[in-house]
């Protein structure tokens, strides 16, 4: 198991990566209920207020996981989340997600936020590789890993059903070995 029970301040030019507060929780809401990352997450519309509040009052105490709101600079309030999840023994490895609220696209908030993740677990833990998974009409997130350093590892055929099409998910990783040759270059 990897400890990620301390939650970080992480300052970017355009971001902030900080840990949840009360306040917070209007602006995830608006999130959680656009509909691009309802169909981009392969997330339900249903919404329960009560249980997602109580969710996100819990993210701060979590020692397995890594849960952090994304504050755009420039307008001083939450665009989205940042989470490193699902600890892998095996591989000593855990996933990644990062969602971006419709306040915070097409400004290269996901961007910087991915790269300062990364950087901050690779630096900060023993992890050996991060891992994630996008829908293949997510094509601008998939830029964004690929930008990255994260690599394709396999596809899930048929993974998923929106609006009567199957789409395919896209697996893919970032090793440390990998990162480190990408920052000393």
């Amino acid at each position: 198991m990897v400890y990620v029970g301390h939650k970080p301040l992480i300052e970017g030019e355009k971001v902030v990566l900080r840990p949840f507060k009360d306040e917070d929780f209007p602006f995830i809401e608006e999130c959680l209920k656009d509909p691009e990352v309802l169909k981009l997450t392969g997330s339900s519309s249903d919404f329960n207020r009560e249980s997602t509040l109580r969710w996100y009052n819990t993210r701060n105490e979590q020692t397995d996981r890594l849960d952090l709101a994304i504050v755009d600079q420039s307008q001083g309030f939450l665009v989205g989340e940042v989470v490193v999840n699902l600890y892998d023994e095996k591989n000593h490895s855990m996933n990644f997600r990062i969602l971006i609220g419709p306040r915070g696209r097409n400004r290269g908030l996901g961007t910087e936020t991915t790269q300062l993740i990364v950087d901050y677990i690779f630096n900060n833990t023993t992890l050996n590789e991060l891992t994630l998974s996008v829908f293949d009409f997510n094509p601008r997130a998939k830029h964004v890993y690929e930008k990255v350093g994260f690599e394709i590892v396999s596809i899930d055929k048929n993974d998923l059903e929106f609006e009567g099409e199957w789409i395919d998910s896209i697996n893919m990783k970032l090793e440390k070995e990998s990162w480190l040759k990408r920052k000393n270059t």
